[in-house]
């Protein structure tokens, strides 16, 4: 197949770039730096700079939408909503504008989500059919999925991957409190009540390979393990992995002194549930996190 990725630098990019070229898949992908995009995702990768490049003529069989801006890096600023929202919402709809101008249109389009789309569930278990939430993270969310849901009417399949926290053994979240835990300052956050919805990236590449060739496969779909834990089993069993302690508690006042409006994300969870991969037969190869971490960090 010919594929066209958005985000394919980032984290899941690079990996999904090198099982779709395992698999002898033509690769191309869009980034502000085209001329790193070789080094990152592979030396027969294709680059282009601008979705301007995507001439009429070109035919792609498939296109996976990956950007998006961090959300938690920067504080939520009036600018930083604005780059956030580009970056997804306004991304999406310029794709498929290029999409709809093709002379011959792909099968498929994956988009980006994520289970923020929830919002704060609390105890409340959620598939794809529970409804979204009004804060901004999930009013972000949804309009993510309405732009990508415009290519439907073009008689492109289209598939919304609301995804939860991907854990890899570099990047991501778990590259971000790895040192921390190895150092014995690993923290649970708040009372660690909230749910925290996870998933391996090798699950979740392997997730993305079964939506893009199963033709039934459309609409929203949770790109999360099983088993969500909350942040304390998370705190524990991270710990317990790397063979430290965890005795610290980081206050919820001192986490919305430090981060304002973003604080709900890590104070607040979602207690997700796969239903839609699991119902097109998707076995996962790491459903419990204490496997899924012993594989990642141990």
């Amino acid at each position: 197949m010919r594929i066209l990725i958005t985000g394919g630098t980032g984290l899941i990019g690079r990996h999904l770039c090198k099982a779709l070229l395992q698999a002898d898949h033509e690769i191309t992908v869009l980034s502000r730096q085209p001329a790193t995009v070789k080094e990152k995702c592979g030396a027969t990768v294709q680059a282009i700079g601008s979705l301007d490049e995507w001439r009429r003529n070109q035919v792609f069989d498939a296109v996976i939408n990956l950007a998006g801006e961090p959300i938690v890096d920067a504080a939520w600023s009036t600018k930083r909503r604005e780059l956030l929202w580009q970056s997804r919402v306004t991304l999406t709809d310029a794709l498929v504008q290029r999409i709809n101008a093709s002379n011959q249109k792909p099968a498929v389009l994956l988009s980006g989500s994520a289970v923020g789309y929830y919002g704060d569930g609390e105890e409340q278990v959620m598939d794809e059919t529970s409804p979204a939430a009004t804060d901004f993270g999930a009013a972000l969310c949804v309009a993510w999925e309405q732009a990508a849901l415009k290519a439907v009417p073009m008689g492109v399949r289209v598939c919304q991957l609301r995804t939860g926290l991907v854990l890899d053994r570099t990047g991501g979240i778990l590259g971000k409190m790895r040192q921390p835990f190895k150092l014995g300052l690993g923290a649970r956050l708040g009372g660690g009540h909230q749910w925290m919805s996870w998933v391996h990236i090798d699950d979740y590449v392997a997730m993305v390979l079964v939506l893009l060739h199963n033709t039934q496969a459309s609409g929203a779909f949770n790109m999360t393990a099983p088993e969500p834990v909350t942040n304390r089993a998370f705190t524990e069993k991270l710990a317990r992995a790397l063979h430290r302690p965890a005795l610290f508690v980081a206050p919820a006042w001192v986490l919305q002194l430090a981060l304002g409006d973003r604080a709900y994300l890590l104070l607040g969870g979602q207690k997700v549930i796969p239903v839609g991969i699991t119902a097109l037969g998707y076995r996962f190869l790491h459903p419990k996190l204490e496997y899924a971490l012993s594989d990642l960090v141990g």
